[in-house]
């Protein structure tokens, strides 16, 4: 088609170029069409791709092409993704692009140097490239010339140039569950979708807790149920490198056989993971849908129809946080941390932890008793407390966090990390002490042993510990008093 639209006589048919251009639009989806019906017939080995944007055009040198394309068909021929090996692809071509404007002297990766890789990572900050990419170009990067001077290649770095404690620091943030009055708003409209493929894709994302590629995969037969017939859903093997099986609620399960009722059967498709080809669920016409289609295109609509966009209209709720919200349910309804895992494909404990940490039902009741409102506390910053001046806001996140770190004998100290650390022992007295009703046992019990010490010291004539430990008695019946506890235990 290209040498056809540089042939002179081509206007002779075409009278305009926009003829010839749409022409050419028509007859390359006739021929994708035709693609397709050969493959779902067994005529040719692989589906038709559509063609995406043009990449951009970058400046390679030779040995450095040579060198890239190498190392990934190295890649994939130990079995790594192909989309993995495309990120060191990418890695490669874009830092080579840079060489050729900054140093168009250097020939292969073998003369790059240390300072060079640093400044063309403090180039990407410059250009305003998101943190994502900047992580993943450098790390595709550390991996690649590591993995290539192990292996001894002459066109390659003689010693590794970039580490781990070079890379950008990625965030740790926390899970993003789904209100409860959000849902309760989210999902009759999603419920109401007209389109049954995008329906049942958010539905099942609502109650299996599984990445959105996952769903995606599905295969034709992904329903069936434990011995007990409890539905549950047979996941593809994904990013972990294996399936899993989790329960499912009756409302997935029901999309899911409505779907399955009108998909027609065709032939599978490969599967990246797995290798093998499939029966997939959500086709329609011989194409896999994409994820675009099944998620963020349904749910801008649906977040957009119950009110749940942001001041530029967009969408508040992803798909992703469906998953979010699964996990936070569980930790709620107290199931174990090896069940969490499990539900989600989580590969270690510390990814289920943040759900952990983030619905920790006890330290939010601990939390409430001191800073929730109408709690009875005692002590110089009780008033403070009572009136409704706290702090900051981040002085308020940090305590949320490390409430259960500020916990002394016999209540809490309430001094921020920035004040630094206290300069004495006499935290009954300090004014960031704090104590709750909880504390009044430890309270007596602390009363009963000063009287004793301070009996002690007067047989000693020990006048100023007598005076010591009478201040301190006398604090801890201050104490109970604004608590509204008795001084002598109620067995006493």
């Amino acid at each position: 088609m290209a040498s056809f639209q540089k042939r002179d006589d081509a206007f002779f048919i075409y009278k305009a170029p926009e003829q010839l251009r749409q022409s050419f639009r028509e007859l390359k989806l006739m021929l994708f069409i035709f693609r397709t019906v050969l493959y779902h017939q067994s005529r040719i080995n692989a589906p038709p791709k559509r063609k995406v944007s043009v990449p951009t055009s970058l400046q390679v040198k030779p040995t450095i092409q040579h060198y890239i394309a190498r190392y990934c068909q190295a890649r994939l021929d130990f079995h790594m993704r192909p989309g993995t090996v495309d990120k060191f692809k990418n890695a490669g071509r874009h830092l080579a692009d840079w060489l050729a404007t900054h140093y168009p002297e250097i020939e292969s990766f073998a003369e790059l140097t240390r300072e060079q890789v640093l400044a063309y990572s403090a180039s990407l900050i410059s250009e305003g490239i998101n943190l994502e990419t900047h992580i993943t170009r450098l790390s595709s990067l550390s991996v690649m010339f590591h993995d290539t001077t192990a292996w001894g290649w002459p066109d390659g770095p003689s010693r590794p140039l970039i580490g781990a404690r070079d890379l950008p620091k990625r965030p740790n943030r926390i899970p993003r569950f789904i209100p409860a009055q959000e849902l309760d708003r989210l999902m009759p409209v999603i419920r109401a979708l007209e389109c049954p493929y995008q329906r049942t894709a958010l539905i099942v994302a609502r109650w299996s807790g599984a990445r959105r590629g996952e769903i995606n995969r599905l295969e034709l037969d992904c329903l069936d149920t434990y011995l007990d017939g409890t539905l549950r859903l047979r996941l593809p093997v994904g990013k972990t490198g294996s399936e899993r099986l989790v329960p499912l609620h009756p409302e997935a399960a029901e999309a899911i056989k409505e779907l399955q009722a009108i998909v027609t059967p065709s032939r599978g498709f490969k599967d990246e993971y797995s290798n093998k080809e499939t029966a997939r669920l959500f086709v329609r016409r011989g194409h896999c849908l994409s994820d675009v289609y099944l998620f963020e295109e349904s749910l801008q609509a649906a977040c957009k129809k119950a009110g749940l966009v942001d001041h530029e209209g967009k969408a508040t709720i992803t798909a992703h946080r469906f998953r979010h919200t699964v996990g936070t349910e569980l930790v709620e309804g107290g199931a174990r941390l090896h069940t969490v895992m499990k539900m989600l494909g989580h590969t270690s404990t510390g990814m289920t932890l943040v759900y952990a940490h983030l619905s920790d039902a006890t330290l939010r009741e601990e939390y409430l008793k001191v800073l929730g409102p109408g709690a009875q506390i005692a002590g110089q910053l009780a008033a403070t407390l009572r009136a409704g001046a706290i702090m900051p806001p981040d002085s308020i996140a940090w305590l949320k966090a490390n409430f259960f770190r500020t916990e002394l004998e016999l209540g809490h100290c309430l001094r921020l990390p920035e004040e630094g650390p206290c300069e004495c022992d006499l935290y009954l007295t300090c004014s960031k002490f704090i104590t709750t009703p909880e504390y009044a046992p430890r309270l007596r019990e602390r009363r009963e042993r000063e009287i004793a010490l301070a009996a002690d010291a007067q047989v000693r004539g020990f006048e100023r510990e007598v005076e010591r430990h009478e201040c301190t008695r006398k604090r801890i019946e201050q104490l109970l008093s604004e608590l509204g506890e008795s001084v002598e235990s109620p067995s006493q």
